[in-house]
């Protein structure tokens, strides 16, 4: 039988729910969308033309679509501020909850909402969708092979033209840290899974060029130690010249003892070791290339599956809330270094924030 959902959010990236994302879902059974909800009532269509959804299931207020349909679980696809408004109406009726990331705009926030979800005994995933991305996944995959010994440092560049207002949904360019809040929210998320450990020491410089039509800042260097013994760097931009790796398009680079490992415009290559050879001079380009792994499902459409195993009883979701803390704890860590100066252990301010909300 396929879980029943509520669709919260068909505008903006909800569009890309309806028309992407949820149908192979529904094609495959696994879920039956039985409302949706928008605040802007011409988004309702795209719930409409991609889903099926008929007029009595359409509302332009979540809680009536909440409160009015049985259904096992929602999902949130609204802007990060009114994410916890969304939570609290789920939790009030039962339903487990699939959201967009980040879990919230605050780390207190985030931390409330895990902290309801738990004691509710309901289930959260948070769609990380880049991490479980096609490309990343095949890096990933190469880098836990256990072909190449330790792994010492991972760099993730990511490179963006948004820099004129709208051009990245306005909203973006109104919020503050938009670039940490929208973007290094899957950025370092993918550098700590890399690397495999927890965050311990993070530095962070963020600004907005004058040439940046952003309210927030949109450019961002950060620096990373993790428990592992591994380090990552990155470097995010939405206010470049041009876009040389935007979205989807991210350059990763992970160096290991036995193996360099790059990620470049979606094509992964490696260069092994040959300690024969010491000092070679090599181009990026000129490696092996290494295979994309197959499946048929990706992104957030692979996640909405890996929700629906979790909720009949199979392995949790990787980006469960209380794991994706994590992740959010990384993003305010780099906030308040920024504005500080100083380093960060993200595993501090997180027990700060947990103690503080408590």
């Amino acid at each position: 039988m396929p879980l029943k959902m509520i669709q919260i959010g068909t505008g903006g990236f909800g569009a890309l729910w309806c028309q992407r994302f949820l149908p192979p879902n529904v094609h495959d059974g696994l879920i039956e969308v039985v409302a949706a909800a928008d605040v802007n009532a011409p988004a309702l269509g795209n719930a409409q033309q991609h889903l099926g959804l008929d007029e009595s299931q359409l509302y332009s207020d979540p809680a009536r679509a909440i409160a009015e349909n049985d259904a096992d679980f929602c999902s949130i696809v609204v802007p990060p501020a009114s994410h916890e408004e969304i939570v609290d109406l789920a939790v009030e009726r039962g339903l487990h909850i699939l959201s967009e990331k980040p879990i919230a705009d605050t780390l207190e926030g985030s931390v409330r909402i895990a902290d309801k979800v738990q004691r509710a005994g309901l289930k959260m995933g948070v769609t990380m969708s880049h991490r479980f991305d096609q490309d990343k996944t095949t890096l990933r995959s190469e880098v836990q092979s256990g072909r190449y010994g330790g792994l010492d440092y991972v760099v993730l560049r990511f490179g963006c033209d948004c820099r004129k207002y709208g051009s990245w949904g306005a909203f973006r360019h109104e919020i503050p840290d938009t670039l940490m809040i929208e973007g290094a929210v899957h950025h370092l998320d993918i550098i700590a899974d890399l690397a495999g450990g927890l965050c311990t020491r993070l530095y962070a410089e963020t600004w907005n060029p004058e040439w940046g039509e952003f309210q927030g800042d949109s450019q961002g260097l950060v620096i990373m130690a993790f428990d592992s013994g591994a380090r990552g760097t990155y470097e995010g931009s939405k206010t470049n010249a041009v876009g040389l790796n935007c979205w989807t398009n991210e350059y990763v680079r992970v160096e290991m003892e036995g193996a360099t490992l790059i990620l470049d415009r979606r094509e992964v290559e490696r260069f092994e070791y040959d300690p024969g050879s010491s000092g070679r001079a090599v181009r990026e380009g000129t490696g092996v290339s290494v295979p994309p792994l197959q499946q048929s499902k990706w992104a957030n459409t692979w996640l909405v599956e890996k929700f629906v195993r979790w909720l009949e009883g199979g392995e949790p979701m990787e980006t469960d809330v209380e794991s994706n803390l994590q992740s959010v704890a990384l993003v305010f860590a780099a906030i308040e270094s920024s504005r500080t100066g100083m380093p960060v252990n993200p595993q501090e301010l997180l027990e700060r924030t947990r103690a503080a909300t408590a």
